[in-house]
């Protein structure tokens, strides 16, 4: 099952991808929803699949801190925007595929793997142009755009492991990403 907030994200996912979907309908999430999230989680899992701005991340958390093992899929900003709007409505069919292809369940209890020394060595905290390869290589990844300390969160939370991220990272400084 596919969660996202609305009726227009409704229809470019299901232009995408041949699967069922419970909407949100917008930021207050009811009981109900929360109950129709819960159990879809139960009987067969669930991936969040929010617009990428500020109201998606807030549903994102509110799902997250009521039911747990739940999928993230992100789509970056440039791949949900058309006209200063954005959203999983404005997302081409194959970007929306590749999103939930690389969906992935966070895990309860906090890896340490990644620390911000690491970030600064890789050049994706406090080097130029850091913010802009933590773009590329969080759409890569399948994590999303984070800044800094939410970037380094993801990678421990999302179980990437060193080999993933190298190779990320060489992928998208080739311009191949």
């Amino acid at each position: 099952m596919i969660v996202v907030e609305g009726r227009d994200d409704l229809e470019a996912v299901k232009r995408a991808v041949d699967a069922e979907l419970i909407v949100t309908q917008g930021f207050s999430l009811s009981d109900e929803v929360l109950e129709q999230i819960k159990l879809a989680q139960q009987n067969k899992g669930v991936i969040i699949f929010t617009d990428p701005d500020h109201a998606g991340n807030l549903i994102r958390k509110q799902i997250k801190k009521n039911i747990s093992g739940c999928k993230d899929a992100y789509l970056s900003q440039a791949q949900a925007i058309e006209n200063d709007d954005i959203g999983i409505e404005n997302a081409k069919p194959e970007s929306i595929r590749e999103a939930l292809s690389k969906a992935k369940v966070s895990y309860q209890k906090q890896r340490k793997e990644f620390k911000k020394q690491n970030l600064i060595e890789l050049g994706l905290l406090g080097a130029p142009g850091s913010k802009k390869l933590r773009k590329k290589l969080g759409q890569e990844l399948g994590i999303g755009y984070a800044n800094a300390k939410q970037f380094l969160n993801r990678l421990n939370n999302y179980g990437i492991t060193r080999q993933e991220l190298i190779t990320a990272l060489e992928k998208v400084t080739r311009g191949e990403s």
